[in-house]
């Protein structure tokens, strides 16, 4: 029973793999990449007498390793009429580029992105004038925040922005550098960068049915000190962790969750749902890795009428405390469609590789550094750049998918 256990560990990750990865055919050799060196590559060769790879798990335990469960299910055998074997190679999902639109949308982002930036902020309610000398309006602050952020620019260099912002009449009045980093500090903002989150979002309700929640870090300017002087440890970069949910079609971010680095992720994933389901999103299925394999995790994405294609952990059996009841039942449902059709499973679950582009897309365009000082402001900041990375989503939907946003409330 362990032996068969262990193949059918290697099947599922054989899937993976061909699921994602290119494999190739050589002179009767097939050359599987690795998981984790992409520059190196296992040569697979089948035979009737027992397949082998050059892996180190085959090599010392002489079984059926994944790279030639991925190398099987790549291909395809037929016998023909005089008995000769003909392979055929599976052909990999293609992806193509709409590149007229795509150049399109990237020239007008710039000229674009200060328009929907300036409706965005309109959606922020001002404090009523009581006395005293005028401060900087609300909306003025998020959008040099947002705009600042976008640039990829210093507080200091980014003012010739929002002087340029004021001829334009984008915003009222042209604010200090060092006002936007203070109100990047105060504690309101981010209930409203939160909001202005899922404001981005809600142009794309009727294209988003298919969801995938992770988590990633972004690193700051502050160090951890912990045993550096004990154990000699180089100075490490404190994080901010993030954990998203974002729709698997345009990869627009619909909300997150900000936490530090020690967070664990599961417990993220019913909040992050729950809001989901609260901005009436229609949603289908949803698409998580094992970290967010959990009996509640499973009950809730029944009771909003979803799927969930989350993959069970090796060492689970299937079976539940009966105390549990109804949520006893929406985990052995799920641990018995993961078994018995593992393919089909794997088909939808595949639309969790989306929410890993989403994360290397913002981090490629705006850089994964925070650049404040405190907790609070990190944070904040970080909300800024999810907002800008939505912004220039909805640009490229206007023109791939035809789609024009409306930001006021």
């Amino acid at each position: 029973m362990e032996y068969q256990k262990l193949l059918q560990i290697r099947r599922q990750k054989g899937m993976e793999i061909a699921q994602r990865k290119k494999i190739t055919n050589h002179d009767g050799i097939w050359l599987v990449p690795s998981q984790s060196n992409p520059k190196q590559a296992y040569k697979v060769q089948l035979s009737l007498n027992g397949s082998t790879c050059t892996c180190q798990d085959y090599v010392s335990r002489g079984i059926r390793c994944k790279h030639i469960f991925a190398v099987d299910i790549t291909i395809t055998k037929q016998i023909d009429e005089q008995g000769n074997t003909i392979i055929t190679t599976t052909k990999r999902v293609q992806y193509p580029q709409k590149w007229h639109e795509y150049t399109q949308a990237q020239n007008e982002e710039g000229r674009l992105f200060r328009m929907l930036l300036k409706d965005l902020v309109e959606n922020i309610p001002e404090k009523p004038y009581s006395f005293g000398r005028p401060s900087i309006p609300i909306k003025t602050a998020v959008f040099c925040a947002i705009d600042k952020v976008y640039s990829m620019q210093s507080s200091r260099r980014a003012y010739s922005r929002y002087k340029d912002a004021q001829e334009k009449e984008q915003i009222e009045r042209v604010p200090n550098y060092n006002h936007i980093n203070k109100t990047l500090n105060k504690p309101e903002m981010t209930a409203i960068l939160t909001d202005l989150l899922h404001i981005t979002a809600m142009p794309l309700k009727s294209i988003e049915t298919k969801f995938a929640p992770d988590s990633t870090g972004f690193r700051t300017t502050k160090f951890n000190e912990y045993c550096k002087q004990k154990h000699h440890t180089k100075a490490l970069h404190r994080w901010v962790k993030c954990h998203a949910i974002t729709g698997t079609t345009t990869n627009i971010i619909v909300d997150a969750i900000l936490t530090d680095e020690t967070t664990n992720d599961c417990p993220q994933f019913i909040p992050l749902v729950q809001n989901l389901a609260d901005m009436r999103f229609n949603i289908e299925e949803i698409c998580a890795d094992k970290a967010y394999s959990s009996t509640a995790n499973h009950t809730l994405i029944k009771e909003i009428g979803a799927t969930g294609y989350i993959p069970f952990r090796s060492n689970v059996s299937g079976k539940t405390d009966a105390t549990l009841g109804t949520k006893g039942k929406a985990w052995r449902r799920a641990f018995h469609y993961f078994q018995l059709n593992y393919e089909d499973f794997l088909t939808h679950y595949h639309n969790r590789s989306n929410v890993e582009s989403t994360f290397m897309a913002l981090k490629t365009k705006f850089n994964d550094l925070l650049k404040s000082k405190t907790p609070l402001a990190q944070r904040n900041e970080l909300f800024c750049k999810l907002i800008a990375y939505n912004i220039t989503v909805l640009i490229s939907a206007m023109f791939e998918l035809g789609i024009k946003p409306s930001l006021l409330g």
